[in-house]
């Protein structure tokens, strides 16, 4: 789910809870119903959107308390000056290339530059609409480093370079002509952002596409409002929509066997999506050299063709987007923390996670806490979007946006020992983390955390939901001197990362007394 703005901030961005309910501004990038999930509950004027999303979301909460007076107008390329009693600020929107509709903010006020891209697809067009003062050129940074990015890494693990939009077309239109004896084509292009899809191949081929409206609803109206002229209502098209979810190859095998069956052509199933080539888990050897050709269609075990189209960056269309706009921070709208594993946060951003929020706190008057351990989960943390019970809906990339099961850390605990040869209790070992040259590295920290514990004579456990390894500075994490508290200024590094103060056992001395005193009742 799409996180949580900052506390100092006044708005929120794609969020529909009891606590952003509380923000005074509200904004929605796009019409995907992950994105707009409980909207109706808690929906509050304004909500800027644009004229598309704002039909689009009244179309699929027509029970909901919304109505278009709820709603401010905002489209692309356009600027509007918010009133806040914090100070006013300028909004902007620009396209996300991602689905109709789909925007993304550029916030400029006292709290600093921010960039919101909601869900997008960052191409050379997308960037070069921003201000030329925060886009880089030849080399050079950009004249007014944006503040903050919060930025869609729904990919941000993906390897392989994914093709173009228009080159995925491209491979879908190919694939259809190589099978002129296919009798029907089914096309799964029933998600928002795919109508462009149909669009092309109707028009390549002639033909309209026919779209079931008892059965897809949701989808007729998106298309409605889209792309009208594409739809037919006669069943026996030769192209038709095909939905994806649920059970889509148990379908697609049911389909073929049946012309089969008829001793006809097989039908042509296409998938256009980029969810097929990013599961690459539990899958064989056979299959993983399948999904590494992204230069053309390609036919599963079940019969179904797969075609890498996405409406998201990848992980090398990211790092290239921020190595041009050159943030000093970055924080990932998908709850795997991913923008962490960019190669550019873990050069350039960890040193300013600090002076992003305090820019925030100062300009709000809040004493806001840190987001950004968001970056630095646990593994308890991201069991807790993963768990099944849990789990919000599956959306339009299901595990490839939801799915944590990896994390950017390892946590190794090794066991307490009872024997007065106690030399250490806890080892940390991180992983793809860059710290700066003024921080601490990994060995210093574990020996700070060493020393603090011998200084106190008491043994202190760790476990993977006590510590939270950031960029801390020695100063802020100097020992005490003192056996019966810890230091102040180490306290407060671990509530500046939003995790509790580690609980202390009893002290060696104390645990040896218990020893010979159960000696002797023995």
């Amino acid at each position: 789910m799409p996180i949580e703005m900052p506390k100092g901030l006044p708005f929120s961005v794609d969020t529909w809870t009891p606590c952003s309910k509380r923000k005074r501004h509200h904004f929605i990038t796009h019409a995907h119903k992950d994105h707009a999930q409980g909207i109706a509950a808690h929906a509050s004027y304004p909500i800027y959107s644009t004229l598309l999303t704002k039909t689009l979301i009244l179309q699929y909460y027509p029970q909901a308390r919304l109505d278009e007076s709820t709603f401010v107008g905002i489209e692309v390329g356009q600027s509007l000056v918010v009133e806040d009693p914090d100070g006013n600020f300028i909004v902007t929107a620009f396209d996300a290339n991602h689905c109709p509709g789909a925007v993304m903010f550029l916030f400029e006020g006292n709290f600093g530059n921010i960039l919101h891209t909601g869900d997008c697809r960052l191409t050379p067009e997308c960037l070069l609409s921003l201000p030329d003062k925060y886009v880089g050129k030849k080399g050079k940074e950009p004249r007014c480093p944006l503040d903050c990015i919060f930025l869609d890494c729904t990919f941000g693990q993906f390897p392989l370079k994914m093709p173009s939009r228009y080159t995925a077309i491209q491979q879908i239109i190919n694939c259809i002509w190589k099978h002129p004896d296919a009798r029907t084509v089914y096309l799964t292009c029933d998600l928002l952002g795919q109508e462009e899809i149909l669009s092309e191949v109707s028009q390549t081929f002639g033909e309209k596409i026919y779209v079931d409206k008892a059965k897809n609803l949701d989808c007729f109206k998106s298309l409605e409002l889209v792309v009208p002229e594409i739809i037919s209502q006669d069943p026996s098209s030769r192209f038709q929509l095909f939905d994806g979810f649920p059970k889509l190859y148990e379908r697609a095998e049911a389909k073929i066997a049946e012309a089969r069956a008829n001793f006809e052509h097989e039908p042509l199933i296409i998938r256009p999506s980029s969810q097929w080539y990013a599961c690459v888990e539990g899958i064989s050897d056979t299959e993983k050299r399948m999904k590494e050709r992204c230069d053309q269609a390609v036919r599963d075990l079940c019969g179904v063709w797969h075609v890498c189209y996405s409406i998201h960056s990848s992980r090398e269309e990211l790092d290239w987007a921020l190595q041009l706009l050159a943030p000093k921070w970055v924080v990932s709208t998908t709850p795997s923390c991913r923008a962490m594993e960019l190669e550019y946060v873990k050069k350039h951003c960890f040193n300013n996670q600090r002076a992003f929020n305090d820019s925030v706190r100062k300009t709000s008057g809040h004493q806001c806490s840190s987001i950004f351990s968001c970056h630095i989960c646990t593994p308890e943390k991201a069991v807790e979007f993963i768990s099944p019970s849990k789990r919000p809906m599956v959306t339009l990339f299901g595990r490839a946006r939801l799915g944590l099961h990896d994390s950017a850390f390892r946590h190794e605990q090794k066991e307490v020992p009872t024997g007065s040869d106690y030399t250490e209790i806890v080892s940390i070992k991180t992983e793809d983390v860059c710290f700066q040259k003024e921080d601490v590295t990994e060995v210093e920290f574990e020996e700070l955390l060493e020393t603090n514990i011998k200084a106190n004579f008491a043994e202190t456990k760790f476990t993977s939901t006590d510590i939270n390894p950031g960029p801390p500075k020695l100063a802020d994490i100097s020992p005490t001197s003192s056996s019966n508290i810890y230091n102040e200024n180490f306290r407060r590094f671990y509530r500046s990362m939003n995790v509790p103060v580690p609980q202390r056992l009893p002290s060696l001395a104390k645990l040896m007394d218990a020893k010979k005193y159960a000696t002797k009742r023995l």
